[in-house]
C-alpha cells in the first residue's frame, strides 16, 4: 500500500466535511464520541510526518476548551432548560430590567449542565472533524487543483491554513532546544523566551514567501477581451444569486417547486464564471493530482455518513437528540452507529507512510552505552 499515489487532498475534505455535517445532525454523546473515534483512526493511520499532519492535536485541545467554555456559560449565566435535580447554588447577581431573560449565577441544575454538554460536544466534534482534515489534507497539493479563477484566493487560504501548523513545529523544536539545555520551557518565562524566536521565524518565512511568489509572478494577470471579463462577471454573480435564491427555496415550504431548478441553474452558471475567469490566471500543473477511485470512495464515504445521519434524525429524532427532562442516559441507535463506521474506509485505501528508519545513537549516549553492555554480556 505505500507504493500507491498520495489521495487526493479535496477527498480527504469533503470526508471530514461529511463527517463533519454528521457531527451537526445530533446531539447523542455516543454517536458523537464515535464520530470522534472514527477521525482519530483515520488520522493516526493515513498522516503523514509533515508540519501540517501535527495539527490535529491542536484542533483537539480547541473543541476541550469549547466544550469547557459551553459548560462555564451554563453555570455562570444560567441555562432556559428546567430542571429538578439540583447541583449546587450559587449567589445570583441581580440585573436591572432591561437585562430580563439574562441571569448571574443562580441554581445549577444536572438538566441543564448535560443539555450544554451535548451542545458544547456537537461544536467540539465539528472542530475536530476539520483538525483531522488540516492533518491529512496537503494544502500545496490542494491548491493545484483549484481553478485558475480561484489561485489568488486558494494562495491566501493556504497560506492561513499552513501558518499554524508551522508555528506548533516552531514553538515544539525550540521547546525541545530548551530542554537540551537544561533551561525552562513552560511558565510565563518559558513562554516569554520561546515567543520572540518564533515570532522571529514567522516573520523571516512571511519575507521569503513573499520573494517567492513575486519571482513566481503572483497577481499578475493575463489580457482577455472586455467582453469576456462582462460575461465573466455576469455568470459569477447571477450564478451565487442562484445559489442563495434556491437554497432558500428549498428551506422554506413555498420554494420547493423552484428552489432545486433555481440551485442547479446556480452551479452552472458560477462554474461556466469560474471557467471564464480562468484565463485571466494562465498557469501550468506539474504532476497534477488525479481524481481516482479511491478518491471517490473516500469522499463517498463521508457523503455516506452525513446521508445516512440526516435520514436517521428525520426518522428517529429522538435516538439523535436525546432529552434532558426527565434526565436519561442515552442510548446508542445501532445503525446509526454503523453508519458512522463506513467512515473508515480511508483508513483501508489511502497509503500509508512507510516507516522511517531509526537513526543510530551518537557515540557516548546512554543507547549506545546500554547496547555495548548487552552485547558484552551475551
Amino acid at each position: 500500500m505505500a507504493g500507491r499515489p498520495p489521495l487526493h487532498p479535496g477527498a480527504w475534505w469533503l470526508w471530514s466535511l461529511g463527517l463533519g455535517t454528521a457531527a451537526t445532525r445530533t446531539t447523542n454523546p455516543l454517536l458523537l464520541a464515535l464520530l470522534v473515534a472514527t477521525s482519530a483512526y483515520v488520522v493516526a493511520v493515513c498522516r503523514t510526518g509533515a508540519p501540517w499532519a501535527r495539527s490535529y492535536s491542536a484542533f483537539v485541545k480547541l473543541a476541550l476548551a469549547v466544550l469547557v467554555v459551553r459548560l462555564f456559560f451554563a453555570v455562570a449565566l444560567g441555562s432556559p432548560i428546567p430542571g429538578t435535580h439540583v447541583i449546587v447554588a450559587l449567589p445570583e447577581v441581580p440585573l436591572p430590567h432591561w437585562a430580563q431573560g439574562v441571569r448571574l449565577g443562580g441554581e445549577v441544575t444536572a438538566e441543564s449542565l448535560v443539555f450544554a454538554c451535548y451542545d458544547g460536544l456537537k461544536l467540539a466534534t465539528l472542530l475536530i472533524c476539520v483538525g483531522a482534515a488540516n492533518a491529512l489534507a496537503n494544502p500545496s497539493r490542494l491548491l493545484k487543483s483549484l481553478p485558475g479563477a480561484l489561485y489568488e484566493t486558494g494562495v491566501a487560504v493556504v497560506v492561513a491554513l499552513t501558518f499554524a501548523p508551522h508555528l506548533i513545529a516552531d514553538v515544539q523544536r525550540l521547546r525541545a532546544a530548551r530542554r537540551l539545555r537544561g533551561r525552562p520551557d513552560s511558565g510565563v518565562r518559558g513562554l516569554l523566551h520561546v515567543g520572540l524566536p518564533v515570532l522571529e521565524g514567522a516573520l523571516e518565512r512571511s519575507v521569503a514567501l513573499a520573494a517567492a511568489m513575486d519571482a513566481r509572478g503572483y497577481g499578475r494577470t493575463a489580457e482577455v477581451a472586455p467582453a469576456v471579463r462582462r460575461t465573466t462577471a455576469a455568470l459569477t454573480l447571477g450564478g451565487l444569486l442562484g445559489v442563495c435564491a434556491g437554497t432558500y427555496g428549498l428551506l422554506t415550504a413555498a420554494g420547493g417547486a423552484y428552489g432545486l431548478p433555481l440551485l442547479l441553474a446556480g452551479v452552472a452558471a458560477a462554474l461556466a464564471g469560474l471557467r471564464l475567469g480562468g484565463r485571466r490566471s494562465p498557469r501550468t500543473r506539474y504532476r497534477p493530482d488525479r481524481w481516482d477511485v479511491r478518491a471517490w470512495l473516500v469522499a463517498g464515504s463521508g457523503a455516506a455518513v452525513a446521508a445516512l445521519l440526516a435520514l436517521a434524525a428525520a426518522g428517529d429524532p429522538e435516538a439523535l437528540h436525546p432529552g434532558v427532562v426527565p434526565l436519561v442516559a442515552p442510548a446508542l441507535p445501532l445503525w446509526p452507529a454503523a453508519a458512522v463506521l463506513l467512515g473508515l474506509l480511508p483508513s483501508f485505501l489511502a497509503p500509508r507512510e512507510p516507516s522511517l528508519p531509526r537513526e543510530p545513537s551518537p557515540p557516548g549516549s546512554r543507547r549506545s552505552r546500554g547496547a555495548v553492555v548487552i552485547k558484552e554480556s551475551s
